[in-house]
């Protein structure tokens, strides 16, 4: 790598071996006392973070291009973000929302319900994560529609509570052991296949998927009187970055309306900026019955939010609650995250990330293991395959690529059976942007050496 760049704190440095021996002596201690249930994929131990960039406790400096897993969207400790945090910190930290008022969380959830998508009256509901705000979804959806089954769709990724579990269709491996879950999600096909990836039917494809709901699963063995919501992530995010085609959403806006059904978005991953646009259901102009939306929210502090029209989200006092959804200083670090992703971070996001993309998009014609490369702003997926012939999912060469992107100082991560992920934080900088592509060009000739 370029020394000069080395030296720039914008910029990856590696000082030691990785692991370097602090983090290999937290490693060892970590491996004794906490739950083995919890993923790593490779031996990075953060000491502090700032901007797009990290640094571990051996003084090693990395580009993040997981924002901590699509979350801290105005970068790690945006100092605007800090400040807010102290201020609230130092007035009010808890009092619940649930049984008081206090003005911030007004100030939030109207904010909230002006951006989101839809031109109708809403109200919000606030929770500590992703997972909560889909668990509140899905009780609203019965709730206010009297019935108790709902449309999910494979490679989805919604959660790991019982409910959002259930409607979880990404790996099989985490539902492994936990049966019964919910009963009632069933689970289709997403708008997205071998064709649709490499560009030859994406509109007659989605079509046939929504037809396969109403002709097959209805049909045969789902009464549609029965079924309360489809729940989609417009783009899927761990199901391996998937961006639909617009005949998708049409669709099942249409299915959805015919059959008296909520049509649930779950922009968890796929919101606050992170695409181009404040949220991904305005690329394709669809407005949901029910939003869920967490991770970018509030910068890294625990936040999830679960917006509705004000119709649905029709249930009574103590129907749901939750004693820290909607904390004071969670929601003073999500009044100020949203203000600066109005001011310059979304606009950002779609710039940096169409240039981004268009690097990466010369990958398959030049590399013939990368097989595909999608997705809207920040959020980029890069499919690898044995061969671009038979498009044959590689995912071990995805593991391979990762691990040599670590080892170079760039943090990235796999999604789906085969995908690498991109999501930096929405402050990354056309040049760190460049360096990250740089870093996996270089990874992939070495690759295919």
């Amino acid at each position: 790598m370029n020394t000069l760049q080395e030296v720039r704190s914008d910029f990856p440095h590696l000082a030691t071996t990785l692991p370097g021996p602090k983090a290999q002596a937290i490693i060892d201690r970590d491996q004794a006392v906490l739950s083995p249930s919890y993923t790593r994929g490779y031996p990075l131990v953060v000491a502090r973070g700032e901007g797009a960039m990290i640094e571990d406790v051996d003084g090693n400096r990395f580009l993040d291009c997981n924002a901590g897993i699509a979350v801290v969207a105005t970068g790690h400790c945006h100092p605007k973000v800090v400040a807010a945090i102290r201020e609230q910190a130092g007035k009010l930290i808890h009092m619940s929302g649930t049984d008081f008022y206090y003005e911030n969380m007004v100030e939030l959830a109207e904010k909230l319900a002006a951006l989101a998508p839809g031109d109708f009256s809403k109200r919000v509901y606030f929770g500590n994560s992703g997972t909560e705000a889909v668990e509140a979804a899905l009780k609203m959806a019965r709730y206010h529609t009297g019935r108790g089954q709902f449309v999910a769709f494979f490679g989805a990724f919604h959660g790991r509570t019982m409910g959002s579990l259930a409607l979880t269709g990404s790996k099989s491996v985490q539902k492994k052991g936990f049966f019964p879950i919910m009963q009632g999600a069933h689970h289709v096909p997403y708008a997205y296949c071998y064709r649709c990836a490499y560009g030859e039917t994406p509109d007659s494809c989605a079509v046939e998927c929504v037809k396969a709901i109403e002709d097959t699963l209805f049909r045969h063995t789902l009464p549609v009187e029965e079924v309360a919501a489809i729940v989609v992530e417009p783009v899927q995010g761990e199901g391996g970055y998937v961006v639909p085609p617009q005949k998708f959403f049409d669709e099942l806006r249409r299915l959805a309306d015919k059959h008296g059904i909520l049509l649930i978005f779950d922009e968890i991953q796929c919101g606050m900026g992170r695409t181009g646009k404040m949220f991904a259901a305005e690329h394709f102009g669809i407005s949901p019955d029910i939003m869920t939306i967490a991770k970018g929210i509030a910068s890294g502090m625990p936040l999830g939010a679960t917006i509705a029209r004000a119709e649905v989200m029709n249930w009574k006092p103590g129907a749901h609650a939750s004693t820290f959804g909607g904390n004071p200083v969670c929601v003073a670090a999500a009044l100020t995250t949203i203000e600066l992703l109005e001011q310059e971070l979304v606009e950002n996001a779609a710039k940096v990330g169409a240039h981004m993309k268009g690097r990466l998009d010369e990958l398959p014609k030049r590399f013939p293991i990368v097989g595909d490369v999608r997705g809207l702003g920040l959020m980029i997926g890069i499919e690898m395959v044995r061969d671009q012939s038979t498009k044959e999912r590689a995912p071990e060469l995805r593991d391979r690529l990762e691990e040599m992107c670590f080892e170079r100082g760039v943090l990235v991560l796999g999604a789906g059976p085969n995908t690498l992920r991109i999501c930096p934080p929405l402050v990354i900088t056309k040049n760190q942007a460049d360096f990250a592509v740089d870093t996996i060009e270089e990874c992939l000739r070495e690759m295919i050496k």
